[in-house]
């Protein structure tokens, strides 16, 4: 292993002094380089495919501070499908969050957090290098400077030599409910709610769009848990999934029904449910909002 990272710091090593042998640091004066050479370091918007949009309508920065300190796997989405993240492993301590990505392939040999025109003007201390694991896969260890935001990543193709923009999205919603402080959501314990029988307004999101839930749903509350019926409007859902555990419907006809725990309020709730409407069944995330204002006594 300390073989191939020191095989990979020496190729990182001699790529940049490559890259900034034209430019140097500033890119600017006739003994440093020319800002036109620093530019065509940097991948065009004709070279590159048009970028996704990572940030949804609603979403609210979530610095570490909001996050308790822990090892947590989490859903990175990127701007672009050439820029693939299949697993990423966050770290947060104290404030701080760090995030190990293990990329879908071996293109790019180093990343920069910002965007492509930084990274040509930037030292070359702020590059980050790929580390190679033992199974083959790159992996960058980048900092994390808040969830549920758009961060500018730049990443150099081996095969290219530019720079390439990058948009990322570290996903608060893909963490467990209980790593995110009770300032962002709220919990069932925190409503204090007395045993009995409410109604709550919920929406869904995720999947295809087209398959809604009814609202407002019946909660029942029984020794500090809390149940949502879920009526969804569709009959070919056979089994929900929330935090691993598998809930099966509660009725025969119609629209399937389901009676499954409220984890969190006034925040995205992350569930599955599996479709046969398809010609095989397919498990389908999903999202339920549980807007706590909402709650009345039935």
């Amino acid at each position: 292993m300390a073989n191939i990272k020191l095989r990979s710091a020496a190729m990182t090593a001699v790529l940049v002094l490559s890259l900034l042998s034209g430019c140097g640091t500033g890119g600017t004066s006739a003994e440093t380089g020319s800002a036109d050479t620093a530019s065509s370091q940097v991948a065009s918007a004709e070279e590159m495919a048009a970028p996704e949009e990572v940030v949804e309508e609603g979403m609210e920065p979530i610095p570490g501070d909001q996050v308790k300190n822990g090892v947590y796997d989490i859903i990175v989405d990127s701007s672009s499908r050439m820029f693939h993240i299949t697993k990423c492993e966050l770290t947060v301590k104290d404030g701080s969050m760090t995030a190990v990505m293990t990329m879908g392939g071996t293109g790019y040999l180093y990343v920069f957090m910002g965007t492509g025109e930084q990274a040509v003007q930037a030292d070359e201390s702020e590059y980050i290098g790929f580390e190679q694991t033992g199974s083959g896969e790159h992996t960058f260890t980048v900092p994390v400077e808040a969830l549920d935001k758009g961060i500018s990543c730049a990443a150099f193709s081996r095969n290219k030599k530019k720079w390439y923009d990058r948009t990322l999205l570290f996903r608060a919603d893909s963490l467990p409910t209980d790593a995110l402080s009770e300032e962002i959501r709220t919990t069932p314990e925190s409503l204090q709610l007395q045993d009995g029988t409410y109604t709550v307004e919920v929406t869904l999101t995720g999947g295809s769009g087209r398959a809604t839930v009814s609202s407002p749903a019946e909660l029942v509350v029984a020794d500090g848990t809390v149940t949502a019926r879920l009526v969804w409007s569709s009959p070919n859902y056979d089994y929900m999934k929330v935090d691993g555990v598998q809930y099966n419907p509660v009725n025969t006809e119609g629209n399937a029904t389901f009676d499954i725990p409220v984890t969190v309020f006034d925040y995205k709730m992350p569930v599955s449910a599996d479709t046969t409407a398809m010609s095989t069944p397919h498990e389908i995330e999903y999202f339920l909002y549980f807007d706590s204002s909402t709650i009345k006594a039935k």
